[in-house]
């Protein structure tokens, strides 16, 4: 690596995807005072960018766009060092784009890949430009085109002295904590630390969606609330106690209330005399599916492979999965017809029914915190990324979707002072007590979705976790008898000194069942 010049020399940063999130990316860096490159191989793509920067009056830098790569990259060689943003999908088409620029590429140079790549590319990508002197950084970017240009917060991990490097710039563009007004991005790490931390953040996000769309289905269905009191149910919820300050929440108290207009938008929201925008949303979701989003496969196949209990996270995966398809369930749903979901019977409970749904979300919300943290902790023991969790708490504060105050609060603090590393959260005291304190709100919520058949994966998931993770006698005593059984797996026995609790490791007895 060449010797750093001054950040101060850096005026202008290079775009690549001229999309949502890199031309929001472009107005927000160029708001921030820098000069930007923008190249798209859609032209269509690069147009559309021209044009709302030219509506935009509030750039202090220059945008210039272009549809030669070459030029592109050109436009940058004033500077001792170039930058490069990428905000394209993850797989070929980023390989596809390095390989048209690997030519323009010179040593110092840097690329941050803000797109959701699976960590293993991003490791690849840095070892190919290893020899050029060109660092490659994972720069997970969260909270949507929103946040892409009003601050988003960012993971990068690669190479150290490249991020800190950057980290100026970064830091002027991310999210601001409301708490400390610190920036949200962090060095996360070594290697693909940076986008393996994003992809568990979208990991979480799924568990905390599904979490959400639960409660949503309960109140409307079940509760019988209308559309405008939901969303001043989840107004509350995010102004006190532990939802406060939740994205999800917070935005999920404006979908309730987005009333459609007479004459429509003429894209996604339909002319209507009344109802709601809400009601123009079709009920599957298509991201896992055709290919454009993978961070949530992902994180199950993480979990399962590092052998981290994620069923908060996996069951709001699946229920996308199965969402997604609606032709297929439709058919389904002609076929097995089963009870759909209904109205409970008695509702002049609801307010106390609705508090226990409170209480229910927040403790699948923590689990699915719970569970992306010791999966960010097994990984990167396993790695030797040594990312601190305390750090992945402050980046998450603001500019993400899994931004949860409350949460928050309780963990940074503790994660940060810890001096080893934590691999088990509901180890730590004050995550107990708040899990243990839910329990019973998950219990009675899942309860009531199972009397009136509604939909609970996410928030059914939870409590089993919690009932399994903390249980000292599982059913799996005659699960392991049973393998043994067929298959001569060996077992421990309960009380006996070096074998219970004992090693994660085949036991040392196996019993001759039936001779073979």
């Amino acid at each position: 690596m060449a010797p750093s010049p001054d950040i101060s020399q850096i005026k202008r940063i290079g775009i690549v995807g001229a999309g949502n999130m890199g031309t929001m990316m472009s107005l927000g860096f160029c708001e921030n005072g820098l000069d930007v490159s923008v190249w798209d191989v859609s032209e269509q793509n690069v147009e559309q960018a021209k044009a709302a920067a030219e509506q935009t009056k509030t750039l202090k830098g220059r945008i210039d766009h272009f549809k030669d790569i070459h030029e592109f990259t050109a436009s940058l060689n004033s500077q001792p060092r170039k930058i490069f943003v990428f905000s394209i999908t993850h797989g070929p088409p980023a390989d596809s784009v390095l390989d048209k620029i690997r030519g323009d590429l010179h040593e110092g140079d840097v690329i941050l890949d803000g797109g959701n790549e699976h960590y293993r590319n991003t490791e690849r990508r840095q070892k190919e430009l290893a020899s050029k002197g060109v660092s490659w950084i994972g720069t997970g970017v969260s909270g949507g085109y929103q946040s892409a240009r009003r601050g988003p917060s960012m993971s990068p991990g690669g190479d150290r002295e490249a991020v800190e490097f950057v980290l100026p710039l970064l830091e002027k563009f991310a999210a601001k904590s409301a708490k400390d007004g610190k920036p949200c991005v962090q060095y996360m790490g070594p290697r693909g630390a940076g986008h393996y931390v994003k992809m568990v953040h979208n990991g979480i996000e799924n568990g905390m969606l599904s979490v959400v769309c639960e409660a949503w289905n309960l109140m409307h269905r079940s509760f019988g609330l209308s559309y405008d009191e939901i969303g001043a149910v989840f107004e509350r919820w995010n102004a006190e106690g532990e939802l406060r300050g939740t994205y999800l929440v917070q935005i999920g108290s404006e979908i309730c209330r987005r009333k459609k207009t007479r004459e429509g938008d003429g894209r996604g929201e339909g002319k209507g005399e009344g109802g709601h925008v809400l009601d123009d949303v079709l009920d599957k979701v298509v991201q896992d599916d055709d290919g454009s989003e993978g961070t949530g496969f992902w994180t199950v196949e993480e979990a399962a492979r590092r052998h981290v209990a994620a069923p908060t996270i996996v069951a709001g995966h699946f229920f996308r999965v199965a969402s997604g398809n609606r032709a297929q369930r439709l058919k389904v749903a002609d076929n097995l017809r089963i009870p759909q979901p209904r109205r409970v019977d008695d509702a002049k409970d609801r307010d106390a029914r609705i508090e226990t749904l409170r209480r229910a979300v927040y403790a699948a919300f923590l689990c699915s915190f719970c569970q992306g943290l010791e999966l960010i902790a097994r990984a990167s023991r396993d790695e030797g990324w040594d990312v601190n969790l305390g750090r992945c708490m402050q980046i998450w504060r603001a500019g993400c979707i899994i931004q949860e105050d409350h949460i928050a609060d309780m963990l940074e603090p503790i994660l940060l002072k810890t001096t080893e590393p934590v691999m088990n959260m509901k180890l730590i005291d004050e995550v107990a007590a708040e899990l243990r304190g839910g329990f019973d709100a998950l219990r009675t919520t899942t309860l009531t979705a199972v009397e009136c058949d509604g939909h609970a994966p996410a928030l059914g998931a939870s409590l089993e976790y919690l009932k399994y993770v903390g249980g000292p006698a599982l059913a799996t005593r005659f699960m392991e008898a049973e393998m043994d059984f067929f298959g001569a797996h060996s077992y421990d026995r309960p009380g006996v000194a070096g074998e219970d609790p004992g090693r994660t490791a085949k036991g040392a007895h196996h019993y001759e069942w039936r001779p073979a």
